[in-house]
Formats: C-alpha cells, sequence, structure tokens
C-alpha cells in the first residue's frame, strides 16, 4: 500500500527495505541512511531445529551462501518474484545455478 501511495502522490516519503522489489517497479530513489538509523538488513536462513537434526549437512550447504549475495542482486531476485510473477524456486535455481553452487 505504502508503494501505491506513493505512486498516487499520497505521501512523498516511506520507510523501505533497499532489496525491495518495488523500488525498481516505481522508479523509486533510496536516500542514503548518512546517521545510521536504520541496522543493516541481512538475510539469514531460517528452519526447524528438527530439519537440521534430520539432516545436518544443511548447515555446510547453507553457509556457502553467506557473502554470495549482493543487495544489488537480492533486489532484482526480490523484483523477478514479486514483480514479474517468476516463481521463488526457479529465481533461486536461476542464481544458484549462475553462481557455480548448483549444477544445471
Amino acid at each position: 500500500l505504502r508503494y501505491q501511495a506513493i505512486q498516487s502522490g499520497d505521501i512523498q516519503i516511506t520507510d523501505a527495505y533497499s532489496t525491495d522489489a518495488e523500488l525498481e517497479r516505481y522508479d523509486l530513489q533510496v536516500l542514503e541512511d548518512d546517521k545510521q538509523l536504520f541496522p543493516p538488513y541481512q538475510g539469514a536462513p531460517l528452519m526447524k531445529e528438527a530439519l537440521l537434526k534430520k539432516h545436518p549437512e544443511l548447515e555446510r550447504v547453507l553457509n556457502t551462501l553467506a557473502g554470495k549475495i549482493t543487495e544489488s542482486q537480492m533486489s532484482q531476485l526480490n523484483y523477478q518474484v514479486g514483480v514479474e510473477g517468476k516463481s521463488a524456486k526457479q529465481v533461486a535455481k536461476e542464481f544458484l545455478q549462475e553462481q557455480g553452487l548448483l549444477k544445471k
């Protein structure tokens, strides 16, 4: 709703994650947080402990992603899912293949 409100002129500014798909969709400018008011957004995998106990190899596999996704890349991935309507599964698969983390 907030992005639609900006588009319609109802509001002039809002808070957002710098990786939001809508930033590109609505051609919005991210302002510099020179006072570091907002903490950095860092994605992290979340899962039930039971899943990790059942598949302990997941920890190693998921850790290979550490530092592999830039803010710009995350924004593009979000755009493909949120705006273009691609499935998250397909977008993730393509990204992992491009990064050499998953065989084609």
